[in-house]
């Protein structure tokens, strides 16, 4: 009986690996063909811009908007492997035999663990490193672009303060966690706070003890634009600093994050975005372990007891209400209205709880 329960084990796992799968490379293929398409149209007035560079860039900028989505591809992936094994009747085999719902669960929930896991100390690290080798593919298309290329409404914004005076700089795009910033604006002061000149540039480095602007062009009250290839600007600010104005938890490696939350609070910034992204990575193997409860409460029903459709739409509804509750508490607690460990774990109980007490409503054993 072991070896058959192991047999059938194998052969579930399997086949929940497999949709899931399915389903993360479907909808991967999906968004590159519309970011593509959105990429496209962007670059439609550049001149000198290969369609393969542009798929290139798609294809880098993707797997950071599909990490966000893996929760829902494996809710997908173990509703669409429980109805077809439903559908072939397999799953009535299985119970004849004597296995339990929960014998035939327990697979998919170890896999779901260990897609998890690759998924925060793999997958995780390679997205954020691909989403800047996009950033950077970016800058070079749009860097020649009027005004600096494609810029947000604020863009990313950073004051310093020196004994030169104040320098506010605006940049519409950062890479290496704002090491290197493109579509540049500065506005300078003197040190009695009165307007200096503003400074829009192409792209800045940051060195030891100060920026390195090229592409320049100056702007006073009393002189005409002034252009220069390199412009030098000295500044106190180091790597740590700048990274905590610049970048975002979402584009720093798992494996980073720890140095990223020291660093921060050695430098006296608020650390509640890093420290919410660190533990959602780690609390996300039991987050894709409790959507495959909920798709399993949902799609164990026989076909030929009918209602199959409404289940598996109360399932897709589980999965958005589990979505909203995840932004809720996000957004607590990068308020610091809420604790990160809490903000990061309340839906991994809330989905794992309500799935394992519809199973046990559902189920004799």
């Amino acid at each position: 009986m072991s070896m058959v329960t192991n047999t059938l084990g194998r052969y579930f796992a399997g086949r929940f690996v497999i949709s899931a799968v399915g389903v993360f490379v479907s909808i991967f293929v999906l968004l590159v063909l519309v970011d593509y398409i959105e990429m496209v149209r962007k670059t439609s007035g550049l001149v000198d811009v290969s369609a393969i560079t542009v798929a290139e860039t798609s294809l880098f900028r993707v797997p950071q908007l599909l990490e966000k989505l893996m929760p829902f591809c494996v809710l997908i992936g173990a509703m669409t492997c429980y109805l077809a094994l439903s559908r072939r009747l397999e799953l009535v085999v299985a119970r004849a035999a004597g296995v339990s719902a929960w014998q035939f669960i327990s697979p998919a929930l170890a896999s779901a663990i260990l897609l998890g896991i690759l998924a925060t100390t793999a997958y995780n690290p390679m997205s954020a490193n691909l989403r800047e080798i996009s950033k950077r593919m970016e800058a070079e298309l749009f860097g020649s672009a009027p005004g600096g290329g494609i810029q947000d409404a604020s863009g990313f914004w950073l004051n310093q303060i020196n004994n030169e005076g104040q320098a506010i700089i605006n940049a519409a795009r950062s890479e290496q966690q704002g090491v290197r910033l493109t579509g540049l604006t500065v506005f300078r002061f003197d040190t009695e706070l009165q307007f200096k000149e503003r400074i829009e540039a192409r792209e800045a480095n940051l060195e030891e003890g100060r920026w390195v602007f090229k592409g320049v062009r100056r702007y006073t009250l009393d002189k005409p634009p002034v252009d220069q290839d390199t412009l030098y600007l000295a500044t106190t600010l180091t790597p740590a600093q700048v990274r905590n104005s610049f970048s975002t938890p979402e584009t720093v490696s798992f494996w980073q994050l720890p140095d990223y939350i020291r660093s921060s609070e050695s430098s006296g910034f608020a650390t509640a975005g890093y420290r919410l992204q660190y533990h959602k990575l780690i609390a996300q193997p039991f987050l894709l372990a409790a959507m495959v409860m909920l798709a399993a409460s949902v799609s164990l029903r026989f076909f030929r007891m009918g209602g199959v459709q409404k289940m598996v739409l109360s399932g897709v509804g589980a999965g958005f209400l589990l979505y909203v509750l995840s932004k809720v508490t996000e957004d607590l607690s990068k308020a610091e209205l809420m604790h990160p460990i809490a903000a990061a774990w309340l839906p991994v109980v809330v989905g794992g709880l309500t799935g394992f007490l519809a199973l046990l409503y559902q189920e004799d054993g």
